[in-house]
């Protein structure tokens, strides 16, 4: 899977928790709980999301590397290496 195309997923998954965001002005870095109010809950079902989309694993103790874009895009592409 490239790069591209688990960005696309994490985007897509992301549009589905919330659909309220606008990916066009998103910045990467950005931590996207405080800047778009999401919550555990919203956070478990992007898990659910791209667990579903992916068919990747992701343990509790590493929902903190999904706080931004980037960081999220990042560590599905080494779980996915």
């Amino acid at each position: 899977m490239t790069i591209n195309e688990i960005k696309t997923a994490f985007f897509n998954a992301l549009s589905n928790v919330a659909p309220e965001i606008d990916l066009e002005g998103l910045d990467p870095d950005q931590d996207l709980r405080d800047a778009f109010d999401l919550d555990s809950m919203d956070i478990l079902n992007l898990t659910i999301e791209l667990h579903e989309t992916l068919f990747v694993d992701i343990p509790e103790a590493d929902l903190p590397k999904l706080t931004t874009a980037a960081g999220a895009v990042d560590y599905l592409v080494s779980r996915l290496a």
